[in-house]
């Protein structure tokens, strides 16, 4: 690096015939004290000058990479410098053409490789998601041989967190989506004078389809995302190590609670959601179509056949066990940092929503001959 003691100040000279002269000691110690006076006569200087270095008494590293950034990463056209001081540009030459990324283009074994790491990534994350609903059915197992060991406190508890306290959010936003389908389809209908068809609409659309989806959404991104963080800080705090320390399963007192619970709480929340939805959908259409409550309720059982209803209820505990399977699988794969707490987070959300979605396509196509009206 050479001496950091200040010497002679370093200085830029501009002589007649466009000639840079350098001066001084140009190092860390004396350039520190005039560095910026220093970078702004660098710049003033002519960009096709001869580079005079017979006054320069000292050079290192740092006076080097001043000046060849100054140059533009390339050596003037003509310059006098010495042999010792050249071979000190020199090495800041080197070391700065190591320091340019490499650019390539992305090519056809660009993509075999991340989709080859993609692919593997699934096969792990689905032979850990086996896994742990295996261990979840030995649990269960376990528990009916053993009826006092059901974690009776544990489960009430969380069906207290994602069934109880999700209802306030869940019935204003199915109140508004019920509001605003009804209000969408009376626009239309009043075109064809088919009033009375929203009826179907609402009750088709609401009870099999869009309370399910909608409630399923709602809750991966709530109570998901919980379950997900509280298993992490969990992991990140080592008390789940701890509980295996003290021979406590930590499938039975952690995941099996919140499985189970959200099975439970799902189609109620389900049935709650479609109910305040139907009554949005009731006032819209009461608003825009002057459509009577009871004769609302009256068409509803005729137009709805009650198979609608027993589909959504499936629908809800089924996605219910996948949000908190899929929410406690990437809580239990946290790493102990910070990162791995938020990365697994937005994918157990992420992954719990896409789920949703496919098994409510399998649903469709396996129901679709059923409570449909021909």
């Amino acid at each position: 690096m050479g001496d950091r003691r200040p010497g002679a100040l370093p200085a830029v000279l501009v002589v007649s015939g466009g000639e840079v002269r350098l001066t001084g000691d140009w190092t860390l110690g004396a350039l520190s004290e005039v560095l910026t006076r220093v970078r702004l006569a660098l710049a003033a200087a002519p960009a096709a000058a001869r580079w005079d270095f017979g006054a320069v008494e000292r050079l290192d590293s740092f006076g080097a990479t001043l000046l060849w950034h100054a140059w533009g990463a390339r050596w003037p056209d003509v310059i006098g410098i010495a042999e010792h001081q050249q071979r000190v540009i020199q090495r800041v030459e080197a070391s700065a053409g190591r320091l340019v990324p490499r650019t390539s283009r992305f090519g056809a074994i660009d993509a075999v490789v991340l989709l080859g790491g993609a692919l593997l990534q699934f096969r792990t994350h689905a032979v850990a998601f086996v896994a742990l609903f295996g261990q979840i059915l030995l649990d269960v197992v376990h528990l009916l041989r053993h009826p006092r060991e059901w974690p009776l406190l544990e489960i009430s508890a969380n069906v207290h967190k994602v069934g109880v306290k999700a209802m306030p959010v869940t019935a204003l936003v199915g109140f508004l989506i019920g509001v605003v389908l009804s209000y969408l389809s009376a626009l239309q209908l009043k075109i064809f004078g088919a009033d009375i068809f929203i009826v179907n609409i609402l009750g088709l659309g609401i009870i099999r389809e869009l309370g399910p989806v909608l409630v399923s959404v709602l809750v991966a991104g709530r109570s998901g995302s919980a379950m997900t963080a509280q298993l992490g800080v969990m992991r990140v705090t080592e008390e789940i190590d701890a509980l295996a320390a003290m021979g406590i399963s930590r499938t039975l007192r952690l995941v099996l609670p919140k499985v189970l619970a959200l099975t439970l709480a799902m189609p109620l929340l389900v049935l709650w959601t479609s109910s305040v939805a139907l009554l949005g959908g009731w006032v819209s259409a009461w608003v825009e179509l002057d459509l009577s409550l009871g004769f609302f309720i009256e068409t509803l059982p005729t137009v709805v056949p009650i198979a609608n209803l027993y589909i959504g209820l499936s629908k809800g505990a089924v996605f219910g066990f996948l949000i908190a399977l899929i929410a406690c699988h990437f809580g239990l794969r946290v790493r102990p940092n910070t990162e791995s707490l938020s990365v697994n987070t937005t994918a157990s959300v992420v992954s719990a929503i896409t789920m949703v979605i496919l098994v409510d396509a399998v649903f469709a196509i396996a129901t679709r001959s059923i409570g449909v009206p021909t």
